[in-house]
């Protein structure tokens, strides 16, 4: 295997701006992605996993590579050795890699491999909140498939096609794919491909969403003619899955702290021709208090730690603090409380976390059960997720029904 200079220094680069700038892995590659022409799809796939897996893997390859925070150029080349030693490159004799131990680099691997904080690259805090709130045999599972790649998983647009169809369109542009029995609206690709380019995305035909997140929708029981109310839509994965559950018949009205979200959720819901939904910004308590005990259904997909997607956004390892997780719950428990209101007598209420801590999940349920506002509700069933047992994003559901 053969390293090429103008892909690895696009790499290089791009760290740079993860770990020094603090810019997000996401933006970065998709800037990096469109630097040359000229790559073809070999040469985006190296650029864009070694990215992630470097940016996945950092605390474990600063430590063999003996680096510390701010990383300066020659601290990134000696990262990037060792992760090029670790996969088996040979390394070519270019000035960057002249002193570089590669026996060492494998001995120091396997000695830092016996312990978890290394092994799984993860902050100690993190490290130590996770086993505190799931265990020592869960959170090392846990953490083992968070650190794996995450799988590419459509869902279909039941306003514009079927699964079937869906499946038979891509088989022919080869896009080969799975259809997972419990997801009924996902396809699994077997390989990773762009999919954004294709004419079936172009024409609204699937949206790209895991297939965890997939059943958030059909959890909340939403039918056509409802009005339903997406109180934190954000760019509307969740709700596109609930227009097309309703057919476009009855109201759906998507909120949001951020105008810049909705207007991303009005351009994928134009391309997925869902025309019941309304957009609302939440710039007062105005808006919250008009809706109060009118909505059928309200979706409250919370904000939180994002602790069940870290194969998804392995930054996020390193941007977190532990301020912002005890921040994050006591905003869970503000919004529970006034979002609630929403819900007319007999209606149902979701909360969901893409998190994986009791702590974001059934203990908010708990304790928002014992509150004034919460004794009007009753809790119906709740959802745990682990992507250690699931195989796709970690996730929690639960279902409250507002007493009649």
């Amino acid at each position: 295997m053969r390293l090429h200079r103008n892909l690895v220094f696009t790499v290089i680069d791009s760290l740079g701006f993860i770990f020094n700038d603090g810019e997000y892995a996401d933006k970065v590659v998709a800037r990096a992605l469109k630097k040359d022409k000229r790559w073809g799809s070999a040469d985006r796939k190296f650029v864009a996993e070694t990215i992630y897996e470097i940016v996945r893997w950092k605390r474990l390859y600063a430590e063999i590579a003996e680096v510390k925070e701010p990383y300066n150029r020659d601290n990134l080349w000696r990262i990037f050795a060792v992760w090029a030693v670790l996969r088996g490159y040979n390394l070519p004799d270019w000035k960057y890699f002249e002193e570089t131990p590669v026996r060492r680099i494998k001995g120091r691997f396997d000695e830092l491999s016996r312990i978890r904080k290394y092994r799984e690259s993860i902050p100690d805090w993190m490290d130590e909140l996770g086993l505190k709130e799931l265990g020592k045999e869960k959170w090392e599972k846990e953490l083992a498939s968070q650190n794996e790649q995450a799988k590419v998983i459509l869902r279909v647009n039941t306003l514009k096609t079927t699964r079937e169809k869906l499946r038979a369109i891509l088989m022919d542009l080869g896009v080969a794919t799975e259809m997972p029995n419990e997801y009924p609206d996902a396809l699994v690709l077997k390989e990773r491909s762009n999919v954004f380019m294709t004419d079936a995305f172009k024409e609204g035909l699937f949206e790209v969403q895991d297939a965890s997140s997939q059943l958030v929708a059909r959890f909340l029981d939403v039918a056509p003619g409802m009005r339903v109310v997406d109180t934190c839509a954000g760019a509307g994965g969740k709700t596109l899955h609930m227009a097309s559950l309703m057919e476009n018949k009855g109201q759906l009205i998507a909120m949001d702290l951020y105008e810049s979200k909705l207007k991303q959720l009005k351009i994928r819901a134009k391309r997925n021709s869902a025309f019941n939904i309304e957009y609302r910004i939440i710039d007062s308590s105005k808006v919250i208090k008009r809706l109060h005990e009118k909505a059928d259904r309200v979706l409250i997909d919370a904000p939180c730690s994002g602790l069940g997607v870290l194969k998804r956004n392995p930054d996020s390892k390193w941007k977190l603090q532990p301020e912002f997780i005890d921040n994050i719950r006591k905003t869970q428990a503000e919004v529970l409380d006034s979002y609630s209101k929403i819900v007319k007598p007999g209606g149902k209420l979701v909360y969901a976390t893409c998190s994986v801590l009791p702590s974001e999940n059934q203990e908010q349920i708990e304790r928002f059960l014992n509150t004034e506002t919460g004794k009007q509700f009753a809790l119906n069933k709740d959802h745990k997720i682990l992507a250690s047992e699931s195989g796709f994003d970690g996730f929690y559901m639960a279902l409250l029904e507002r007493k009649k």
